[in-house]
């Protein structure tokens, strides 16, 4: 899945200098920014689109006859274009703007779930985000479906031979994180899409956490639908994508009405618009998708393969050093696993140490990262979780060891 097309030399310090966050101060300190699996930081031409937007653009899109609304429109939907090719889709309609990976998971469940009658199963893992846990409970109490679960043993990874044991002809759809946003597991979508299909299912990929780690490729993978987020790949919040596959996206009823999803409303009946606008009631977030599409321009200048080797290096270095500190323990130690490194230190609670290490200026994430029955399954309350990101160094790894070791010599 990682292609080996180069466009410009992977530099560190040279991305650094894209981020302007990066360089600000926390507590008197430089900060170290080690919270990208929640959002990442904004490159300074994606910033500067917003702001052109804003300053000469904005209007409102499609149908508007003057020079803005035009231009705007020609904006989101090049944006859409931009996205399609980089997830390599067949056709830019079945690329759907959201407001993120959680409202493309519920679309999915509120549209597609209408299909689905009692008794139908859906299968998900245990180490699914909240976001694609409730939205299939919903359905479940809704239609009356069954919700299976894959477990995951102590390395975190997804047991395969119970997976096989889920699968039936009672399947609808398996929904699926490809990389866990707590463990870091790189999951086997590929297995798991073939063996869904081959019973006649679907099966959706929450890509949240992979889309700015490694390449993604949608027909090459012939999933049925992939969610992201645009603020996890550098762009804005409030706006992300999901594919879905023409053929499906067409059988499935609209989740909501409104402006721009229809073609004519009368009193006694409406009929609703081709796609991708049966799927976009209302004045969508135009500045973020024209901005996602500038956050994917961006990130295709660089070889995601380089990408991923620095962040895996990045992960491997960091749970090295942190090894050395008694009572320590990683959660999450699949064979394959990408740039997420959790742990927690006996006798000490998450909380308290992130508290420390922010008043030292860097920026981890605490708590169960929205994956409670995870945190359920190893016993925990929480975790200490660093992420990393493209534009994170090993010099900031050194920085976190230190402000850590403080720390705990503190708490102890």
């Amino acid at each position: 899945m990682i292609t080996d097309d180069i466009s410009i030399p992977f530099d560190v310090s040279r991305i650094r200098t894209d981020f302007p966050t990066l360089h600000r101060t926390v507590n008197g300190k430089d900060l170290i920014y080690f919270d990208n699996g929640a959002t990442s930081q904004k490159p300074k031409v994606v910033i500067d689109a917003i702001t052109e937007y804003y300053t000469n653009n904005n209007a409102n899109i499609h149908r508007g006859v003057h020079f803005l609304s035009q231009l705007a429109t020609a904006q989101y939907e090049d944006a859409r274009i931009i996205i399609q090719k980089y997830i390599n889709a067949p056709l830019s309609e079945e690329v759907l703007f959201t407001k993120g990976t959680t409202d493309s998971i519920n679309l999915v469940a509120n549209s597609l779930g209408e299909l689905f009658t009692e008794g139908d199963e859906i299968i998900i893992s245990a180490m699914e985000h909240h976001s694609n846990i409730v939205p299939w409970q919903m359905l479940c109490e809704r239609k009356g479906c069954i919700l299976k679960v894959i477990p995951i043993n102590e390395a975190g990874e997804l047991i395969m031979d119970e997976f096989d044991k889920l699968l039936s002809t009672k399947t609808k759809l398996v929904s699926i994180t490809h990389i866990s946003n707590t463990l870091g597991t790189i999951n086997p979508i590929e297995e798991i899409i073939e063996k869904t299909h081959n019973i006649g299912g679907y099966v959706l990929i929450d890509g949240a956490q992979s889309i700015q780690h490694i390449k993604i490729d949608v027909q090459a993978l012939d999933c049925d639908f992939f969610a992201f987020s645009a603020h996890k790949v550098f762009g804005p919040t409030g706006i992300g994508i999901l594919y879905g596959k023409k053929e499906i996206l067409d059988q499935m009823p609209p989740y909501q009405g409104g402006g721009d999803m229809i073609a004519k409303v009368t009193f006694e009946k409406t009929t609703y618009n081709e796609l991708p606008h049966k799927f976009e009631a209302g004045t969508p977030n135009i500045s973020g998708g024209i901005c996602l599409g500038t956050a994917i321009s961006y990130l295709s200048e660089f070889d995601l393969g380089a990408i991923h080797a620095h962040e895996t290096e990045l992960a491997n270095y960091a749970e090295e050093k942190l090894l050395e500190f008694d009572g320590l323990r990683i959660i999450g130690t699949a064979e394959k696993k990408t740039s997420v490194v959790s742990f927690v230190v006996d006798g000490i609670h998450p909380f308290d140490l992130g508290t420390l290490l922010d008043k030292q200026g860097i920026a981890v994430r605490t708590g169960h990262h929205c994956t409670q029955p995870l945190m359920e399954f190893y016993q925990i309350p929480g975790t200490v979780r660093a992420s990393f990101a493209f534009y994170n160094t090993k010099e900031e790894i050194d920085v976190f060891i230190r402000a850590m070791k403080r720390s705990l010599n503190m708490l102890r």
